[in-house]
């Protein structure tokens, strides 16, 4: 009998004390909320930010000027369209390289068929990227 009681008496759940854990999270929270606050503010920033030297322009609004993007089309059957007209490849680089000498900023739009592969498509993109350097680029809807 003695052995049951010894048994009863050492077989109580522990407790989980919380208040500890709970202040350990009160401080990380506020050293998180106090160095936040103090980062959004400008004084220890210390920033100089640049100054227009304009003088008159800064009154004035820029100028932006849309160009439109030369679109090249690639039907299923391969064929290259240009102005929804079937176009060679030689008649093609001629009229890219007329719009990039008008329009330096342009930029060149290659819309395929979807259901042409990937390497039909990738061979006229690395065509076009030769004659119009890094502004060409492939429309996907």
């Amino acid at each position: 009998m003695p052995a049951r009681r010894r048994r009863q008496v050492n077989a109580q759940i522990p407790e989980v004390n919380l208040v500890p854990m709970m202040d350990v999270l009160m401080t990380v929270l506020t050293f998180f909320i106090i160095i936040s606050m103090s980062l959004t503010g400008q004084q220890l920033l210390n920033v100089r930010l640049p100054q227009s030297v304009a003088g008159d322009e800064a009154s004035q609004e820029p100028q932006v000027i849309a160009v439109d993007a030369l679109v090249v089309g690639l039907d299923k059957d391969g064929n290259m369209l240009l102005d929804n007209e079937i176009i060679t490849f030689n008649q093609l680089s001629q009229r890219v390289r007329a719009y990039f000498t008008e329009n330096p900023n342009g930029k060149l739009v290659l819309k395929a068929d979807r259901e042409l592969t990937y390497s039909q498509v990738s061979g006229l993109l690395t065509d076009l990227r030769a004659i119009g350097g890094n502004r060409v680029s492939l429309a996907v809807e």
